[in-house]
């Protein structure tokens, strides 16, 4: 929490990582992601702030989709959110992240293999809309 008790700028990037781990290593209808999950570099994250989020007990919704697969990055869209009782929206963070898969014991950057490339597609949402309005 900042001084005003708004969540950190910080917090936010921890919330984008544990919710793509998450999709691609519990969520994945396929397997063959577990790579994916942890085995990838952040090449750029962009992140636009759209309100405060202050501290309360209750859980916050993180949605994360696929926007764009290449041959050897990705691009992962996300919402930081609350569903209302009539599923208004109140969207607190929209952001992106480019990801590439990384050979760490090499140090080098690979490409996306087939397997992988099945997975990110069941999560490809490529004109823009965001998960929760399909």
């Amino acid at each position: 929490m900042d001084s005003l008790g708004h969540v950190n700028n910080v917090v936010y990037v921890d919330y984008l990582q544990e919710a793509r781990v998450d999709m691609l290593r519990v969520h994945a209808p396929v397997s063959g992601g577990e790579e994916l999950a942890e085995g990838t570099v952040v090449v750029r994250h962009e992140v636009e702030f759209v309100r405060p989020l202050v501290f309360r007990f209750e859980p916050v919704r993180v949605e994360t989709w696929v926007t764009r697969i290449r041959a050897a990055s990705f691009t992962m869209a996300y919402e930081i959110l609350d569903l209302g009782p009539d599923g208004e929206r109140t969207v607190y963070l929209r952001a992106s992240t480019v990801l590439t898969p990384y050979v760490f014991a090499a140090e080098r950057p690979r490409r996306i293999s087939a397997e992988e490339r099945e997975v990110l597609d069941r999560f490809l949402e490529p004109d823009g809309t965001t998960a929760g309005s399909r």
